[in-house]
């Protein structure tokens, strides 16, 4: 992997918007509200802008465009990703490229969502959604007749791989539940979470209700309104502005386009070659990683990525989340301000800007990994097939 990139970038601002139920909220207007917070904490004026790479719900068309029209700029280079949860990890990637090729210099990246809201305008919406599930790509339909055996969304398609897992390795369920436990308890420390007031207990997580076998409802990721935001520059501009940048010293992709339920890519996923590039490029390994910003769509996706990225055997995911290792006081602190399964689910953003703020030591002893140095930060998506991996420390 090519060394050449690492530590020459930074993220130095981090902004997001209020989260959870935020009525009569839209997806721009979240994602300005980020913005501007994270213009102000890297002290930075919208003229200082001149890139736009972001993402936001799946209907809104040139979605970088109205967010420049708002902000009242003009960028030299913008774009929309289509990634799925990939997409903004994968966005400072693009955005570390385009500044290379000279095409921008200061880059605004982020993602949005009105989730909840949209869910929440009527009764005829929310019923929609109820019966829809999360989308499932129109190929996946053809193939698998999904709908006619019953399979909905996201959830079910994740929980063949928990199953797969479990029958492989002996996963049990109060394993999944460990992490959606570890999570909320991370949240609670979290005044800006959608479940910060709202405790958990591994007795309220196996009184759940049912979603999909072996899923229950703490299982499942949040609907949430949610904005986040990032901004990336050189770390020569990086010098002069309001905090401590940090610094980007890795980042990977990868992706088993040949499908989840191709031979295993549900047990072994993407995030394999993806960290492994990330880690080559850091020169660093996963013994160096202080804490762990993880993509937690489900438990099952947390876990599968616990060994995916070498921080555990392969079948080991399950006694590992259970030892208390991803708690505060863990082994390997994770999902720090709650994760999308406590925090609130902004397709992995909030995931970037809880590392930056965790590797600039933002937080009092409360919230703040003890001598973070090395946070890793997973994304993935894209019908479940693509990954991205980004290594930040401290300057």
């Amino acid at each position: 992997m090519n060394t050449g990139l690492r530590d020459r970038y930074a993220i130095v601002g981090v902004g997001q918007s209020q989260l959870g139920e935020v009525e009569g909220s839209n997806a721009l207007g979240l994602m300005l509200e980020a913005s501007l917070e994270a213009m102000k904490d890297a002290g930075v004026e919208k003229g200082d802008i001149d890139g736009i790479i972001c993402r936001g719900p799946d209907d809104m068309y040139g979605f970088h465009q109205q967010l420049g029209q708002l902000l009242g700029i003009n960028v030299g280079f913008s774009t929309t990703l289509d990634n799925g949860g990939a997409s903004q990890i994968l966005s400072i990637i693009l955005a570390i490229s385009a500044i290379e090729a000279g095409l921008c210099t200061t880059v605004l990246c982020g993602y949005a969502r009105d989730a909840w809201s949209r869910t929440h305008r009527s009764e005829e919406a929310r019923m929609s959604q109820r019966a829809s599930g999360a989308a499932v790509s129109p190929v996946a339909r053809d193939i698998y007749s999904s709908e006619t055996f019953g399979l909905f969304g996201a959830p079910a398609m994740h929980a063949f791989g928990a199953q797969r897992h479990m029958d492989l390795y002996g996963t049990t369920k109060d394993q999944l539940g460990s992490i959606a436990v570890a999570f909320r308890e991370h949240a609670n420390r979290n005044p800006l979470a959608q479940m910060h007031a709202k405790k958990l207990t591994l007795e309220d997580y196996r009184a759940g209700r049912p979603i999909v076998d072996p899923f229950n409802l703490y299982d499942c990721s949040l609907r949430t309104d949610a904005g986040g935001a990032i901004i990336v520059t050189s770390m020569e501009r990086a010098k002069d502005l309001r905090k401590a940048p940090v610094k980007i010293s890795g980042f990977g992709t990868h992706n088993n386009v040949s499908g989840w339920f191709h031979e295993d890519n549900m047990v072994n996923t993407a995030a394999i070659q993806s960290s492994k590039k990330a880690y080559s490029m850091a020169g660093l390994g996963p013994k160096d990683v202080d804490a762990f910003e993880v993509y937690d769509c489900f438990t099952y996706m947390v876990l599968v990525q616990l060994e995916d990225y070498g921080f555990c055997e392969k079948g080991e995911g399950g006694p590992f989340a259970e030892s208390g290792a991803l708690r505060l006081d863990g082994a390997l602190p994770t999902n720090t301000a709650g994760g999308q399964l406590s925090e609130g689910h902004a397709e992995g953003v909030l995931q970037i800007v809880e590392a930056a703020r965790q590797a600039r030591h933002d937080y009092g002893p409360d919230r703040q990994v003890k001598d973070a140095k090395v946070v890793m930060v997973s994304g993935h998506g894209g019908n479940t097939v693509c990954h991205s991996s980004l290594i930040l420390t401290s300057s």
